[in-house]
C-alpha cells in the first residue's frame, strides 16, 4: 500500500543526506517534496499541512541545524511526526482478548464478512474461542458466505434457521456462545452503498442489545478519503472504537491510513494485507513507519518466520548448517516456508534496505520459486541429498522431468551451491558465540539471500 509513498519519501530524505550542510532553504525544498508525496498518496490536505508545519518547526531549530548529523535529525523528526499521525495504539486487542462482543460496521462491499472471518481466525490463533454471526439478512447469500468462511477458518458460526431479525440473531449468538464455551462473539452487520437512517437505526438496536466491547469500522483502503468520511459518519451516529483497513494489498495509495486518526479520531486496529484468511495483522504504527522510510521491519519478518517454521525445524536446520549438511531438500523446504510467509515483495520490504534494492532490480519473480521447486522435485532422493553426483546426463534427465531447460537446472544448482557456501560461512561465524546468536545470524542473511535469488532480471 505504501510502496509509491515510501519511494518518494525515501528519495526526498536521501537527497537531504547527501548535502554537507543543512540550511532552512534545503529543509523547505525537502518539505516541498514530502508535501507532494503525501498529497499524491491521497492524504487529507489538512493533515498534510499540519504535518509539514510540525516538521518545519522542529527541523529549523538551531540545535538541529548545528548538530553533527543534521540530516539524520530531520529523518528522526519525520519518523516521529509520522508516528504521531497514527496516534496511540488502540486497545482493541486487549478488550477483545477479555471476551465480549465485537461488532463490525461498514458500507456494502468494504469486506466486512471476510474481515469477520479473518478476525475470528486471528483470535483463534491466539487462544481465543470466537463465534461468528451474521445480521445481514438483506444481502443475498451474506449468511451463507460467512458460514463458508467460518468453516475455512475452523471456527464456530451461529446460524439459526428461519431467524431473519438482526437483533434476535445477535442475541441468540451471545446465548449460544455461553452455552458452547466461546469467549468472543463477532457480529457481521449489514451494509449499504451509502449511509442511511434505516441502517443506522438497525445498528443502534444491535448495539443496545449486544453491548459490544469493540465496534470496528471496516474501511476499503482503495476508496481513500471516501472511506474516512464514511467512518466519521458511523462514528458520529453509532460509535467506532477502531478501524480495520481492508484490501491494502491492492492499488491503495495509503492516504486513508495516514488520515484516519486525525480525521476520525479513532485508531487503526487491524490491516488486511491479502486474500487469505491469515492475511490480517494487528496494526502497529512504528513498524509501518519503518517500512515507509525504508528502515525495514525485522520484528514482523521474525514473526512471519516463526509462524511458517516450527522451532524444531529451525533447530534441525541450524544443526545442519553448522555441520555443513545443508541439502537440496532443505533448500526446497526453505523455499516452501518462504511461500507460506507471503508474497516476496512484501517480505523484501521487511528487510532493511532490501525493498529499494528489489525495486531497482525489478519485480521479484514468484514464478522462480515454482521453477526451483519443480526442478528439485524431479531429482531422486539420493541426488537431493548428494548434489555432487549430478553430472551432465542426470541434469538432462532432471530437465526433461521438470519441463525445464538444462540451463535452468544449472542455474538452480549454482544458486544452491552459492547459498550453501554463504550459510557455511555464517554458521562458522556463529559457532564462536552462543547458540541463540547463531540462529539469529543464520536466519537474517539467509532470508536476504533468498530474496536476492529470485529478483527480476
Amino acid at each position: 500500500m505504501f510502496e509509491s509513498l515510501g519511494g518518494r519519501l525515501q528519495d526526498a530524505l536521501k537527497s537531504l543526506r547527501s548535502e554537507p550542510r543543512l540550511t532552512p532553504e534545503l529543509v523547505e525544498a525537502t518539505l516541498r517534496e514530502i508535501r507532494l508525496a503525501l498529497l499524491e498518496a491521497d492524504v487529507n490536505f489538512k493533515v498534510v499541512k499540519a504535518f509539514v508545519d510540525r516538521v518545519r518547526d522542529r527541523a529549523v531549530e538551531r540545535g538541529v541545524l548545528s548538530s553533527l548529523t543534521p540530516a539524520q535529525q530531520v529523518v528522526k523528526i519525520v519518523r516521529d511526526e509520522m508516528l504521531a499521525l497514527f496516534g496511540e495504539p488502540g486497545q482493541v486487542e486487549a478488550a477483545s482478548a477479555d471476551g465480549g462482543v465485537v461488532m463490525l460496521l461498514g458500507l456494502q462491499g468494504s469486506g466486512k464478512t471476510t474481515a469477520a472471518a479473518k478476525l475470528a481466525r486471528w483470535m483463534s490463533s491466539r487462544g481465543r474461542y470466537p463465534l461468528l454471526v451474521s445480521t445481514d439478512v438483506r444481502r443475498p447469500a451474506a449468511i451463507d458466505q460467512l458460514s463458508v468462511l467460518a468453516e475455512q477458518a475452523s471456527v464456530r458460526v451461529h446460524d439459526p434457521a428461519g431467524e431473519l431479525d438482526p437483533v434476535a440473531r445477535a442475541q441468540g449468538a451471545i446465548v449460544e456462545a455461553d452455552r458452547v464455551g466461546c469467549d468472543v462473539v463477532i457480529v457481521d452487520t449489514a451494509g449499504r452503498l451509502h449511509v442511511d437512517d434505516e441502517l443506522m437505526t438497525e445498528l443502534e438496536a444491535i448495539k443496545a442489545a449486544a453491548e459490544p466491547c469493540d465496534q470496528l469500522y471496516v474501511a476499503d483502503a482503495m476508496t481513500g478519503q471516501d472511506a474516512i468520511k464514511s467512518a466519521g459518519e458511523f462514528n458520529r451516529r453509532v460509535g467506532v472504537s477502531g478501524v480495520v483497513l481492508s484490501k491494502t494489498d491492492g492499488d491503495a495509495r495509503g492516504g486513508a491510513a495516514l488520515s484516519v486518526v486525525s480525521v476520525v479520531g479513532v485508531p487503526i486496529a487491524f490491516v488486511g494485507s491479502g486474500e487469505r484468511l491469515e492475511d490480517l495483522e494487528a496494526f502497529q504504527g512504528d513498524r509501518v513507519v519503518s517500512r515507509i522510510l525504508g528502515m525495514g521491519d525485522v520484528l514482523s519478518l521474525v514473526e512471519k518466520a516463526e509462524a511458517a517454521v516450527s522451532q524444531a525445524d529451525a533447530a534441525q536446520l541450524e544443526r545442519k548448517i553448522r555441520r555443513n549438511e545443508f541439502t537440496l531438500e532443505d533448500f526446497r523446504d526453505q523455499l516452501q516456508a518462504v511461500r507460506r510467509m507471503g508474497p516476496l515483495e512484501q517480505l523484501a520490504g521487511l528487510i532493511p534496505g532490501m525493498g529499494q534494492a528489489a525495486a531497482g532490480a525489478g519485480e521479484l519473480d514468484e514464478g522462480q520459486l515454482t521453477l526451483v521447486e519443480a526442478i528439485i522435485s524431479s531429482m531422486t532422493r539420493h541426488e537431493r541429498r548428494h548434489h555432487q553426483v549430478i553430472d551432465g546426463s542426470r541434469r538432462r534427465r532432471i530437465a526433461r522431468g521438470s519441463g525445464r531447460s538444462v540451463e535452468q537446472v544449472n542455474r538452480v544448482l549454482k544458486q544452491f551451491v552459492a547459498m550453501r557456501k554463504m550459510l557455511r560461512a555464517v554458521g562458522g561465524a556463529g559457532s564462536k558465540g552462543k547458540a541463540g546468536r547463531r540462529g539469529r545470524r543464520a536466519s537474517g542473511p539467509g532470508m536476504a539471500q533468498l530474496m536476492g535469488q529470485f529478483g527480476g532480471r
